[in-house]
């Protein structure tokens, strides 16, 4: 990145892709890449496997596609397994990551050859940022949209924090569970008992835990991320519009939807993880009656969403379609320099962007990641390309994927 906006040196040659082999993915039976340092731009027609290929990368570094919320669709059909194999390149040391998919079992994973015990355990050999046309939601779509950035970033930052998400899924489904099995005891009985909860206060204190160490991780980052994003806002649409970031909880109710200001700047938003438990079991003592006649878990991090401000607005439902884009491209950049601030500048894609971007966003885009130790593009127009990110060049067509 440019130092004049993310503050970190130009470097090629740092963290990068080398090489990238797969076998029964996506439409690949089998297929292997070197890459460069620096730009490297895949082009092809819609539907010939551009996208598969940064897909897998991103893959790698975060356990889960942009594109699907499982992994069966991974697997080539006809296949049992996909296996993803990448060789990566930081501080003058290769690592490589090896990925076996196999759906409706555990997945495996090795690390320079040595299996490790579960997959998260290869988290942080390589950190990704992608920029895709499905970004938009991350301004316009559903709360869970919102959700899923700052924990990938999160975990992107700090790998522990995946064991943290792993387990508050875990506790929210058998806390649900015995949510719904008590809803179905009332109906059954015409709302004269809601079923045996004895357990219910057992799993309210796993959720409050959990929960409140993923909260915390979730404020800690959105408050580190917000001056990047300003700035990246500021770059890309030229001074049009200030950005704040904020956080709506579930355990506070609306109480930041009607200002702009940061939750990590106010003092009823502590970070700290026993305060912060203690809100949850408030809160979820106060949703009781609520959650057993419903059948599930009304409060947690599970139901709360990040507030993107515009100026004196929030974007969601007020940001033109330009603004939309830039603020999407904001959060993504300031991703990128925040992981770069903490040491290891990551491997940015940029996956068919440039055909949804005007041409004055195309250029200032290519700008601003020019000088990132490695950029991934797909295309599928050449001249979609803005020159200054015309490096090593691939065609992709029909499982072929050749260096021009």
């Amino acid at each position: 990145m440019n130092t004049d906006r993310a503050g970190t040196p130009n470097r090629h040659g740092g963290t990068h892709v080398r090489h990238l082999s797969l076998v029964d993915y996506r439409s690949y039976a089998a297929v292997s890449v070197d890459l460069d340092p620096g730009p490297n731009v895949f082009v092809g027609p819609n539907g010939q496997g551009k996208t598969n290929l940064v897909e897998a990368i991103g893959y790698v570094a975060t356990l889960g596609s942009h594109r699907v919320a499982t992994d069966a669709p991974l697997v080539r059909a006809g296949a049992t397994r996909a296996v993803i194999r990448a060789a990566v390149v930081r501080d003058a040391r290769e690592l490589v990551v090896e990925l076996e998919i196999v759906p409706g079992k555990a997945n495996r994973a090795r690390l320079n050859r040595s299996p490790v015990a579960r997959p998260r355990e290869i988290l942080g050999a390589l950190r990704t940022v992608l920029f895709a046309p499905e970004d938009l939601a991350l301004v316009r779509g559903d709360p869970s949209e919102r959700r899923r950035f700052v924990d990938d970033l999160l975990v992107a930052r700090s790998p522990r924090y995946a064991a943290v998400r792993a387990d508050y899924d875990r506790v929210l489904k058998q806390r649900n569970a015995l949510l719904r099995t008590a809803a179905s005891a009332r109906r059954a009985s015409r709302g004269t008992s809601g079923g045996d909860l004895r357990t219910l206060e057992v799993w309210d204190g796993h959720l409050a835990a959990h929960g409140a160490e993923l909260l915390a991780g979730r404020l800690e980052v959105l408050g580190a991320l917000e001056p990047y994003v300003a700035k990246a806002y500021d770059a890309v649409s030229a001074g049009k519009g200030r950005t704040r970031l904020a956080y709506r909880s579930s355990t506070h109710g609306d109480a930041v939807s009607d200002t702009p200001e940061p939750v990590v700047d106010r003092p009823e938003f502590n970070v700290d993880v026993p305060t912060l438990t203690q809100h949850i079991l408030s809160a979820l003592a106060e949703a009781r009656g609520q959650e057993i006649e419903r059948g599930i878990t009304l409060v947690g991090p599970h139901r709360d969403d990040v507030v993107l401000w515009l100026g004196e607005l929030p974007a969601k439902g007020y940001a033109s379609h330009g603004e939309g884009w830039s603020y999407a491209l904001a959060l993504r950049l300031g991703s990128y320099d925040l992981l770069s601030a903490d040491g290891g500048e990551p491997v940015l894609i940029l996956d068919d962007v440039f055909a949804e971007l005007d041409s004055q966003r195309r250029e200032r885009l290519a700008e601003l990641v020019g000088d990132a130790s490695q950029v991934l593009v797909t295309a599928a127009v050449a001249a979609d390309v803005p020159s200054a990110l015309q490096g090593a060049r691939f065609d992709v067509a029909a499982g072929e994927v050749t260096r021009v």
